[in-house]
């Protein structure tokens, strides 16, 4: 049975589209496909410099998806966003996913997070739900993003397990794949019912956290 537990952070612990919906008013009528633009720059920006071979802290990049998106979309006010920065360091955690690293916790198995977030991205919002976790692993210091091997290997050289005694669990489809890639069980987190794309298949798909204590 697996020992440990490691969690995606942006998408699959926090709403990464709590930030807008604090601003839902101020932003406008185009708020959903902003926040929408808004997250897909952010992650286009780690997959095109990790391919060039450089490197921006995830902070760095979350600031110019901001301001791409805030050019896209005229009709949101670019005064808000300072507001919406600080908003996306404490981020809204997903109730699913309280409840989920509770119960994990109850049964004694350790749970982290693997992720693109700076460390003080990670702190602040790690404090902002006020969640309890056993390690918290950042792309910062390998200085690559996900999907690249090296990055799910910080969760293995960390918990000293073969890779089936992890479960890596992600909202991202790509994100599992990298996970597979290296050997980790995975769990596909498809709150949105997204279609399949990429293999191999994840050993589990779940439409919240509230099933990954099925794995326990």
């Amino acid at each position: 049975m697996p020992l440990a537990f490691v969690f995606d952070a942006y998408g699959t612990l926090f709403d990464v589209h709590s930030a807008i919906n604090r601003h839902r008013a101020a932003a406008g009528p185009d708020a959903d496909r902003f926040s929408e633009l808004w997250r897909a720059k952010q992650l286009e920006y780690t997959w095109t410099l990790t391919l060039a071979g450089r490197y921006v802290d995830f902070w760095a990049l979350t600031e110019r998806a901001l301001d791409y998106a805030l050019a896209r979309f005229p009709s949101v006010d670019p005064a808000l966003r300072p507001s919406l920065l600080d908003c996306y360091m404490r981020l809204d955690v997903f109730p699913d996913a309280r409840a989920a690293l509770h119960e994990l916790k109850m049964r004694e198995h350790p749970a982290a997070i693997l992720s693109n977030g700076t460390p003080r991205m990670l702190a602040a919002a790690v404090a902002a739900a006020e969640i309890e976790l056993d390690a918290v692993f950042s792309v910062d210091g390998i200085r690559m993003f996900k999907p690249r091997p090296e990055v799910y290997r910080l969760a293995l050289e960390h918990f000293r397990l073969p890779p089936g005694d992890i479960v890596f669990a992600s909202s991202n489809r790509w994100d599992v794949m990298g996970a597979a890639a290296v050997g980790l069980r995975t769990a596909w987190i498809n709150r949105a019912k997204t279609p399949e794309e990429y293999g191999p298949p994840p050993n589990a798909v779940l439409t919240s956290l509230a099933g990954l204590t099925s794995f326990a």
